[in-house]
């Protein structure tokens, strides 16, 4: 039996998606707090952008095998081969009908949101292993429990990340390493503008026959109004916190009041009369 490697004090956290929003707050709180935090981003730019904010830049595209490996290898090289934390936060959203989704836009949404993200995961768990302790915290969605239209590939992709993380938090319950999804309602973030590229790039509006209601898709998308109970992504750093730093981290944090709301409404109603409650907010 081989002797678990000692986990350093100063914890070494590798962060996704940091360009902006979400991930980048994190990454500019945790490094405040102590810990220190890899920050990664897709483009060259945003990583020389997180540079020049003090941050420890570097480029991690999910969709990329080798920049996966690259960046695991570049954390592990500056550290020692000692990692304690990895928070899942690189993602994006394909709007569209799930009938006006090709099957090219549905392996891009989880290319991202999925196989990579589960890629970098398998490629820290070795050294999680050997120290028999670390982290992984996943930043889910209120779209990983409930489904509203017109989100079909994020729906799942979310659906997907929640199964495989309570998969994994089974399959390592003898050890001291800990998966945690947060699932946050609406934050604000750059999530409508990137989701509204990816809508016009892999969805045929004119062909649709859901050509009349996308009109409200793009209301929504090309608005810069927040939603009710949105928060800012500072709102994210309390759990994300709670999940790395205590003793025993939840399965499950919830951000935002919908999340809190609608998660325990769902156990109670049944399928038909929630699905009439969904269809109410889709609209």
């Amino acid at each position: 039996m081989t002797t678990p490697i000692p986990v350093p004090t100063e914890r070494a956290i590798l962060i996704t998606g940091c360009s902006s929003g979400i991930g980048r707050s994190l990454a500019q709180g945790l490094t405040a707090r102590g810990h220190r935090v890899f920050a990664g981003a897709r483009k060259e730019a945003d990583v020389q952008a997180l540079r020049a904010a003090g941050l420890e830049g570097l480029q991690l595209d999910l969709d990329d095998p080798e920049s996966i490996t690259t960046a695991v290898a570049q954390v592990l090289d500056a550290t020692g081969n000692r990692l304690f934390g990895l928070v899942n936060n690189g993602a994006y959203g394909q709007p569209g009908a799930v009938e006006d989704l090709s099957r090219e836009a549905l392996r891009r949404q989880f290319e991202t949101n999925v196989f990579g993200t589960q890629e970098l995961i398998n490629q820290v768990l070795p050294v999680f292993r050997a120290q028999n302790a670390g982290r992984i915290v996943q930043i889910s969605s209120i779209l990983g429990f409930m489904c509203l239209t017109y989100r079909g590939a994020y729906n799942a992709s979310k659906y997907a990340l929640e199964a495989l993380s309570d998969t994994l938090r089974l399959e390592l319950r003898d050890t001291d390493i800990h998966v945690s999804l947060i699932e946050p309602g609406p934050i604000r973030s750059r999530f409508r503008e990137n989701a509204y590229r990816e809508f016009r790039a892999h969805v045929d509006i004119a062909a649709s026959a859901h050509r009349d209601k996308y009109a409200a898709v793009i209301a929504r998308l090309e608005s810069h109004d927040d939603v009710p109970f949105t928060l800012p992504p500072e709102a994210m750093l309390r759990p994300v916190i709670k999940a790395l730093e205590s003793s025993r981290p939840r399965p499950r944090y919830r951000v935002t009041v919908p999340t809190h709301v609608f998660a325990p409404i769902k156990r109670l109603l049944p399928d038909r009369w929630f699905d009439r409650l969904l269809a109410l907010l889709s609209d």
